[in-house]
This record gives structure tokens, sequence and C-alpha cells, in this order.
């Protein structure tokens, strides 16, 4: 359309909205996104106006005949706006810049990470695009949140997963609170591993020891729609979270939770795949914890009270007579744990079919696969 064709438009529109003058509201739209003198307007009749002056020019119109004003009072009010906007971004940022000074003071070391998810938290939007949403007025009410959440967070010590309530996980969310351990990055690594061994095996059958939050089950549930997943955990608790987290990511048909100590509920014998990420830290480790873990997240699902292989070597003792043959065992292991943890495997019968780093280079993940010997008790 040409420009004089825009003109005829948009004097018609307005006309339909009974504005007294609409041929010179229009053409002070026009000349407003054109930048050019209203009385020189006619002079470039011929004119190809671009998508982007189109619809700013549709915009313009549509707001006249919602609010019922003429062009000079909306122009107005948008550099009023847009002052008032500039005014509350300038002071939003100083104040987001103050917790982020607040946190770093209390020794939090993602001081500006966890400040942005807070303030995001709090205004309901993404982190990501947190710096498009500070242009608003943040309501006394918002403060006094963000002051809250940010004490519990500066003296507390609590965890932000916590705080927030939800984290991700493997690119799926999780309710998380402190009836569950926090699901970390490197267990995503286990859970890689035993996809690939998992795509391969027609409806692979799993079992999941020490569900907690049902990261693990839920999202190799999610992930191998064709299995059939057990998730046990001893905690009640857990499995209240692991239930709500399943109806979260929608994985209810090929997924159940029960509540069992290691394998003292499991009936079934024939699964494919036998996964844990089991309390593995030392009890001597557990006491220099960082305070957020140690003051909030379940003891029972970090540490076994004793050297840490605990529940590695009776988990390795059992699981041969619940899995089928040539069925496998996944461990997530700690710190410097992943030969003692293998020669626990071999030791019950298992051959060591991979040994897998973490991001920071670590040995996270063992894997075994049953032999044909029975398991040595």
């Amino acid at each position: 359309m040409k420009l004089l064709d825009i003109l005829k438009f948009s004097e018609e529109y307005l006309k339909k909205y009974s504005f007294s003058k609409p041929r010179l509201e229009s053409e002070k739209v026009i000349s407003y996104v054109l930048k050019l003198d209203r009385i020189t307007l006619y002079a470039y009749f011929d004119m190809d106006l671009t998508l982007e002056q189109k619809d700013k020019i549709k915009e313009y119109l549509k707001a006249m005949a919602r609010k019922r004003v003429l062009f000079d009072e909306l122009s107005k009010n948008e550099v009023e706006e847009k002052k008032s906007q500039k005014t509350f971004e300038k002071e939003n940022q100083e104040l987001l810049l103050k917790c982020i000074e607040y946190l770093k003071n209390n020794s939090v070391i993602d001081s500006k990470l966890d400040a942005e998810y807070i303030f995001a938290h709090v205004l309901k939007v993404r982190r990501n695009i947190l710096s498009m949403n500070l242009k608003r007025e943040i309501t006394l009410k918002e403060k006094d949140e963000i002051k809250k959440l940010l004490h519990e967070r500066a003296k507390d010590k609590k965890p932000l997963q916590y705080i927030l309530g939800e984290w991700e996980f493997y690119g799926y969310p999780f309710k998380v609170d402190s009836r569950v351990l926090i699901p970390r990055a490197d267990t995503e690594i286990l859970v890689e591993q035993c996809k690939f061994i998992l795509q391969e095996i027609e409806n692979p059958k799993v079992l999941d020891i020490g569900t907690g939050s049902g990261a693990i089950s839920i999202t190799v549930a999610k992930e191998i729609p064709t299995s059939s997943v057990l998730g046990a955990d001893i905690s009640l608790d857990a499995l209240e979270v692991a239930k709500i987290n399943r109806s979260l990511n929608k994985v209810e048909e090929n997924l159940k939770f029960i509540k069992s100590d290691i394998f003292s509920n499991i009936k079934d014998k024939d699964f494919d795949m036998i996964i844990s990420n089991p309390p593995y830290i030392p009890q001597s480790e557990y006491e220099e914890l960082m305070p957020e873990v140690k003051l909030h997240e379940p003891l029972g699902a970090l540490t076994d009270k004793g050297n840490g292989y605990f529940f590695y070597e009776k988990i390795s003792k059992e699981a041969s007579d619940y899995l089928k043959v040539d069925g496998y065992l996944a461990f997530e292991v700690g710190y410097n744990q992943a030969e003692t943890v293998s020669k626990l495997m071999e030791k019950s019968k298992f051959d060591i079919i991979a040994i897998v780093k973490d991001y920071g280079g670590i040995e996270r993940v063992v894997i075994g696969r049953k032999s044909g010997e029975s398991s040595v008790n």
C-alpha cells in the first residue's frame, strides 16, 4: 500500500468511530510515525511504507478508537508513560544491585544469579527476560516478598531451589522442598548414560532405588515412553513430592511409586535395569558441608552415617536377584568412590561396562552388567 492508500484507510477507520476530524487525526498519526511535517505529507503520496511503519500506524489508530482520545492526547500519554518507565527501570535496577550486594556480603556465592531468580520469581517472569520487566513499578507487597526471600537466602542459608519451590532437571520442571534432595546437574549424566542403554531394549523395565523427588524415574519414563518404571523410596514424604512431580510432568501411564527400604517391598524379579543415586557422603564429610546443604536438605538422602559405601554394597549384593540375565546396575557415585564401588559390584558378579566422568572431570557414574554367575552374598 502507498502512503495515499494508508491515509484514506486511516481516515475511514477513524470515521467509523465517529471522530469529528478523521482526516486531520489520520494525518497527525501518519506524519508522527513517518517523522514528516503534516503539511508536506501529500508530497510523498506515492511512498511505500515498511511493514513496521504500517503496524505502528494501526497500533495508534486502534489505541485512539479503544480509548476514545485524539492523537495529541494519546501521544502525550505515551511520552509520560515512557518517562515513568525510565524512572521505574532506574529505581528497579538500583534495587536489584543492592540485593546482589546484600547476598554477596552474606557469603552467597552466586549472588547475582540468586538475586535475579528471586526477583523473577516474585515478579512472575522468567529470569532470562527479567531486564525487560523492570520498567514497571514494583509494588510494596512485591518488595516485601523480595526482602523476605532475600533474608531466607542470606541469613537462613535456605537453598535457592527451595525458595523458588521448583527446579529444572533434564529440561523438565520439578517441585522441590526440604522433603527431598535438590536434583543436581551431575545426576543428568547418570540418566543420559542409562538412556543410551535403555533405548536399545524393547519395553525396558526399570527400578529407581531412592527416587526422592522422582527426578531420575520421571525423566527415564519421559525419555523412554515404552519403558515401565518403578520408583522406590523409604520416605513417605519424598514419595508425596515424587507423585506431585509425576502429575506435573504428565507421566502417570508408565511410572509407579512404592514405599520400600531398598528391595524390601519389591516383588518383581525381571528388571532390565536398576538405577540408584544413594546417600553416599561419608559422615565425616557431612559435618563439613556448606550450610545450604547441611541445614536444609534431608539427612537421609545425603549420608549413610558411615563411610559412604553402605548402600552401594547392599544394593550390589541383592540387585542380581531382581535383574534379568544381562540386566544393568547403574550408580551415581561421590568424589573418589568409583574405584571402590566398581570393586563392590565386581565382587557381586557385575561386569563393569562404563565409568563416566562429570562436567568437572570427576568419575561420577558406574554401570555394570549382571554376569551369568549367581551373586555373592
